[in-house]
């Protein structure tokens, strides 16, 4: 039938007369837009008045016609940084401006920008601008008079997040990465064997990284960084970032930044975001041209501030605000690196010669930019920073050559920031310079010096009497790499990679070796928290074959010899500093051998556990042998009818039941016959 219509309207048309497609007059349009192009309507562009690209700056100076034209440049000077300005208006009144000017961007992001950045900005001592986006007055005019309490979350319940610190006898954890990244887990150590705290299959897609004070245990995937944490490692906190590489923490474990080459956009960055940790919101997004000195900012020992280098500008930048530190950057020519103390908030940063300017280092102290000391240097070809874990001492590694000599000079300019007017110290050394390290809770420092084949290692002292005395030094040394104990005294040279896992464990209260030995091809040395173990190993990631990690007491003992299938990577969880106050420290050790009494008993006790654990487990595994031997005895018995039906009623069982009676026959077999000249005698 309705093929029958479609023909006669087919016939109708090719008879010249159109047909109507007007709706007949009774007809009810019911279906909505929405639901016919709501596809379509989705990307209809909404409309805009413009206003969300302008802002309002208030406090600006108030200037007649005469000045207004200067007034403008130094404006547009300031705010055109943020973006392209395309409109801006001055109300005046009586010939005069009245203190608050409109700018106009050309995208909403600029004017953003503008806000976050501009706001607070201090024009001279009378004139502090206010900035804010105009379409804020319109929100700030519809908030309700009347105060509504905010909806109460639900508490998530994580657990205690330090639990491994209550473990009862101090065992240390540490993370494992092995079958070649497939499987992660963590172990308490203990001298026997590691205990499993927890292991699972891909739980990272590269690496893992611990914060600094050991809370939480970042993993990394393609969507972004995890947090996990407590006795069960629950996820406490995820970070959306594609394509994340490289992140760091803040030294108060409050923020986290994480880095990716994929999503960097002009008006919006996000190559580097800074996460605060608690909420999982983003702080602030920036833009980076290069990871390749990571990380890209350096914090401050506190939390409190970070900063990043630039050329020819120090920008740094306070929480948790995010902002610039007194809305502007530092200019310094030339800046090649910077630094700050572990202890106070004091950067350290050093410029190359330029033409009749010599370098210099220069100590700044934060907030206030006061230099506390600048110290020039002459002939530089390059310096390296190296602070004491304390932030007691600052030493400079300064590359030379000195005018008239041919050769690469170094000096190791030592800054003693405890005393007054930062005074500073020279060694001179002129060997080849392979690895520096301080003493972590000390006065001492390391250097490894010479070429290969004839490698010596030093051992200076700082002296409080304003000296620098040589206390020791080891010739013919297999080493690349110092590697001091997290409370210091005790550390290992090492030689690393192509040095074949060379190993020197080394006491420098008097600077005698405890140990020679060696990991063949260790590509990693890692101490853990106390000082007590030291482990040293092979990674996949470097070295294919003999992938293992070994324990050592810190005197060079081996302990353990752990082979995982393709190891990956080791790191023990780091410790929160102690809530022990040095006077509290000092009398702990000065009752050291109280102490050591009870942990020696408690030592042999563990011992003689260990060994009734033993015996115990011997006698069960006896027992089980002695219930299955008799199981089978009673199961052969009773298939005994079976077997003579089998076999034709011949008793197989009775077989070997007269071997007294067997005759030994010894026959021997002609195999071969070869003949070897001897030659003329």
């Amino acid at each position: 039938m309705r093929e029958t219509e479609n023909m006669e309207a087919e016939l109708e048309y090719d008879d010249g007369e159109e047909p109507s497609f007007s709706d007949p007059e009774d007809f009810v349009d019911d279906i909505s837009d929405e639901e016919l192009l709501g596809d379509v309507l989705r990307d209809k562009p909404l409309e805009a008045d413009g206003i969300d690209s302008v802002i309002v700056v208030d406090n600006v100076p108030q200037v007649g016609q005469d000045r207004l034209e200067k007034l403008k440049n130094v404006i547009h000077k300031i705010f055109s940084k943020f973006g392209k300005i395309t409109n801006e208006f001055y109300p005046d009144t009586d010939g005069k401006t009245k203190g608050y000017i409109f700018l106009e961007y050309s995208a909403p992001s600029h004017a953003h920008e503008a806000v976050k950045n501009a706001d607070g900005y201090k024009l001279d001592k009378q004139h502090t601008f206010r900035v804010n986006l105009f379409t804020d007055f319109d929100k700030y005019m519809s908030i309700c008079d009347e105060w509504e309490a905010p909806e109460k979350q639900p508490f998530k319940d994580f657990g205690n997040l330090r639990h491994w610190l209550e473990d009862s006898d101090c065992r240390d954890q540490y993370s494992v990465i092995y079958d070649s990244g497939e499987r992660t887990g963590i172990f308490a150590n203990d001298v026997k064997e590691p205990i499993e705290v927890e292991e699972r299959a891909r739980w990272t897609e590269t690496y893992v990284r611990w914060s600094p004070k050991g809370t939480y245990l970042a993993t990394f995937h393609q969507r972004g960084i995890a947090l996990w944490g407590g006795e069960k490692f629950k996820q406490i906190q995820r970070f959306s970032h594609q394509g994340v590489q490289l992140i760091d923490f803040s030294p108060c474990e409050r923020y986290v930044v994480t880095f990716s080459p994929l999503m960097d956009t002009k008006d919006d960055p996000q190559a580097i975001i800074i996460w605060d940790v608690l909420t999982g919101h983003k702080k602030r997004g920036f833009h980076c041209e290069s990871s390749a000195h990571w990380p890209i900012f350096k914090w401050s020992p506190d939390g409190k501030f970070f900063a990043r280098m630039t050329q020819d500008t120090l920008s740094i930048y306070e929480t948790p605000s995010m902002g610039l530190l007194d809305k502007k950057s530092l200019k310094i020519n030339g800046i090649k690196d910077f630094s700050w103390s572990p202890g106070d908030n004091i950067i350290a940063f050093w410029v190359p010669e330029d033409k009749d300017i010599p370098a210099r280092v220069t100590l700044m102290q934060l907030p206030s930019r006061n230099e506390i000391r600048v110290r020039n240097l002459f002939n530089v070809v390059d310096c390296k920073l190296h602070w004491q874990k304390n932030g007691d001492y600052l030493c400079v590694k300064v590359d030379r050559t000195p005018k008239g000599t041919q050769g690469v000079v170094t000096n190791f300019e030592i800054f003693r920031m405890r005393e007054k007017q930062v005074p500073v110290d020279v060694v001179e050394m002129k060997e080849g310079i392979i690895a520096f390290a301080w003493e972590p809770n000390g006065s001492k420092f390391a250097v490894l010096h010479g070429e290969s084949p004839r490698i010596s290692v030093s051992f200076y002292h700082v002296k409080n009497n304003g000296k620098i005395d040589l206390i020791k030094m080891f010739d013919k040394q297999q080493a690349n790499s110092i590697f001091w104990s997290p409370q210091g005294q005790f550390l290992v040279l090492a030689g690393l990679r192509s040095m074949n896992g060379a190993l020197a464990f080394v006491d420098t209260s008097d600077c005698t070796m405890m140990n020679i030995a060696e990991h063949y091809m260790a590509s990693d040395v890692e101490w853990d928290p106390t000082g007590r173990y030291v482990v040293t190993s092979v990674s996949w990631w470097s070295h294919k074959v003999d992938n293992a990690f070994w324990l050592w007491t810190f005197q060079g003992r081996l302990l353990q010899k752990n082979n995982k299938e393709r190891f990956c990577q080791l790191l023990w969880r780091p410790r929160p500093p102690s809530l022990l106050t040095q006077e509290q420290i000092k009398l702990i050790k000065k009752d050291l051998k109280k102490y050591s009494k009870i942990f020696e008993q408690k030592d042999r006790l563990s011992q003689s556990k260990a060994s009734k654990e033993l015996v115990d487990k011997r006698r069960t595994m006896m027992e089980e042998y002695r219930k299955y031997r008799e199981r089978a005895i009673n199961m052969y018995n009773e298939q005994r009818p079976l077997r003579l039906e089998l076999r034709g009623g011949v008793d197989t069982d009775e077989l070997d039941s007269n071997v007294d009676d067997w005759e030994e026959e010894t026959i021997e077999f002609f195999i071969n016959e070869e003949i070897i000249p001897i030659g003329d005698l």
